[in-house]
């Protein structure tokens, strides 16, 4: 991990997990650092689930369903977006490759066994439509690339990122957010190429406009292998794990007040 978040970063990250209102199942990077480009500029996405009291659940006054929180101080900035556990684990049922990229993702600032357990139970819940969020996540990347002048090489990285990760996981169930290994695994050098210009660069770094064209041609090329994949998938085509997550939801709510992680 310290290739990517120093010794200083996790520190401060854990702070701000530790800090959190409400226990934490967990807390994990995502965004550019997860991605394996960020910026020397780049700020810290940090995202977890969180656990609201029984009585803040029960009651006529409901607790906070999203918490989130913003730091920005000497050249560190992040920020925090939590969910209580019901809503997250709703979301992993969706089809939502936000949520199952949070839950596996490898930059874990904060666990518990629980987090442990949620980790095995959201690989029942990939299916082979989880390819409709990575067709829309790239569309809408690929849309901003489109529209900016000039053109920046963080959307453009987003969008190859999207749909390696979904043809990954359309192939083999797995979940992959890092696009060095990706691009090494598809093979594509002048992938490698743009995120060698990221890590370098600034976070606002550009694509000289003659290179545009063969990207587009590129974009078109993984959508048409993202389809190929999603239609030769062999993953169940809704979650099979419902009935674990519910029984985890219900066992989280139930423990005793002050024995959340017990």
């Amino acid at each position: 991990m310290t290739d990517i978040v120093n010794a200083e970063a996790m520190r401060r990250l854990w702070e701000v997990a530790d800090g959190h209102p409400y226990p934490l199942l967990f807390a994990t990077i995502s965004g550019a650092h997860l991605y394996g480009f960020p910026s020397p500029d780049s700020d810290y996405d940090l995202r977890g689930c969180h656990l609201l009291p029984l009585r803040e659940v029960v009651g006529l006054d409901a607790g906070r369903e999203t918490i989130e929180v913003e730091r920005k101080e000497e050249g560190f900035e992040l920020d925090l977006v939590s969910h209580d556990a019901l809503k997250f684990f709703r979301l992993l049922l969706r089809k939502n490759g936000y949520v199952l990229e949070q839950v596996l993702s490898p930059l874990v600032v904060l666990s518990t066994p629980e987090h442990e357990e949620l980790k095995a139970i959201a690989r029942g819940c990939v299916t082979r439509h989880h390819s409709h969020h990575y067709f829309g996540f790239a569309e809408t990347q690929w849309r901003l690339f489109e529209k900016e002048r000039p053109r920046r090489v963080k959307p453009l990285l987003y969008a190859y990122r999207v749909l390696l990760t979904g043809i990954h996981l359309m192939r083999t169930g797995e979940v992959e957010a890092d696009l060095v290994r990706l691009a090494d695994e598809a093979r594509l050098g002048h992938v490698a190429d743009l995120i060698a210009q990221k890590l370098s660069g600034p976070e606002r770094a550009t694509l000289d406009a003659s290179d545009v064209d063969f990207h587009r041609r590129e974009y078109e090329r993984l959508r048409g292998e993202l389809e190929s994949a999603h239609q030769a998938s062999r993953l169940p085509e809704g979650p099979t794990s419902r009935a674990a997550l519910n029984d985890l939801l219900v066992r989280l709510r139930l423990k005793p007040a002050g024995d959340e992680h017990g």
